[in-house]
């Protein structure tokens, strides 16, 4: 599965933006789409995930209650919305897709989109 991910950009603390990743190939339902950051000299961290069937979702505490991830079986697609964001919130966004089922970790996500910039600024 190909993954393009879009729509990151610069945005003021308290703004908001949503986040694109359009796949190309089939997406089965045991599959699990996820969201990953990663700021330079760190690691790629967990942000969110869901279950391509179910659409069940998960989240990293750091960005409950601010973000939210959903898919459109009929668009091929996965989204994060991310309001209230921070200036911590600063990193390049990845999607992925995990044919193994939910994990919170890096190695378990098969397919990797580019990274999308987001840039907040306090």
């Amino acid at each position: 599965v190909q993954l393009q991910a879009s729509g990151g950009g610069l945005v003021q603390a308290g703004g908001s933006l949503r986040l694109s990743c359009a796949a190309s190939g089939r997406i089965f339902s045991s599959h699990v789409m996820g969201w990953f950051r990663q700021t330079p000299g760190s690691e790629r961290e967990f942000v969110a995930a869901v279950r391509w069937g179910t659409g069940k979702t998960y989240y990293a505490d750091f960005v409950k209650g601010r973000f939210t991830i959903s898919r459109s079986t009929a668009e091929n697609a996965v989204y994060l919305q991310m309001n209230s964001l921070e200036p911590e919130d600063t990193a390049d966004y990845y999607c992925a897709i995990s044919r193994s089922g939910l994990s919170y970790t890096v190695t378990a996500y098969n397919d990797w989109g580019q990274g999308t910039l987001v840039t907040v600024s306090s």
